[in-house]
């Protein structure tokens, strides 16, 4: 049986760059090892972690981490003869990329269990960037399972503008930075 204390609902606000980021988690997904939800402007993204049976002959991890965008999140629908999502974007791929490569190295030596990050896109505000906030989701919901991750790891997107560094720049500040780089680290 779950304890209580998985069953409230608990939320924390941080300040990255002048900007807020909210972190909620209990609301949803509940039947998940954790889940995560993160805030920032009108973007949401839900993050959930799952982890399977061990497998007896595995040498290796077997982790699937998924980042799905989907139409409604912004506020469109799809028209015409196909109505579907289809399958990933190029964008979602690379995205899929971006969490696996710094969270990877964060599960416990010898940690051969089926392993799930599925972080999918609620809404988006066509302001702030989704990617930073997906492997922030991600690692934040790997940390509050029962999945044996080593240490949570935070990132953010950096540009520059005008010989300046900002964090986490909207999409408009982006179009004028010469420099696009996502960080992540512990």
């Amino acid at each position: 049986m779950e304890q209580k204390s998985q069953l409230e609902a608990h939320s924390i606000t941080i300040s990255i760059g002048g900007r807020s980021i909210t972190f909620e988690t209990g609301k949803i997904a509940r039947q998940a090892n954790a889940a995560v939800m993160v805030r920032s402007g009108d973007t949401m993204l839900l993050s959930t972690a799952c982890m399977g049976a061990p497998l007896p002959d595995a040498n290796f991890l077997p982790l699937r981490v998924d980042y799905q965008e989907k139409f409604s999140s912004a506020g469109k629908t799809l028209g015409g003869f196909i109505k579907r999502e289809g399958k990933p974007t190029e964008k979602e791929v690379l995205t899929c990329r971006l969490i696996d490569r710094p969270i990877r190295p964060m599960f416990e030596e010898g940690f051969y269990t089926d392993t799930q990050v599925i972080t999918t896109v609620f809404s988006y505000d066509g302001i702030h960037q989704t990617e930073p906030l997906a492997i922030c989701a991600a690692s934040a919901a790997l940390t509050l399972s029962d999945i044996p991750f080593i240490k949570p790891i935070g990132a953010v997107r950096v540009g520059m503008i005008e010989d300046r560094f900002v964090i986490n720049p909207t999409l408009e500040e982006m179009e004028s930075s010469v420099l696009d780089l996502v960080l992540a680290g512990t």
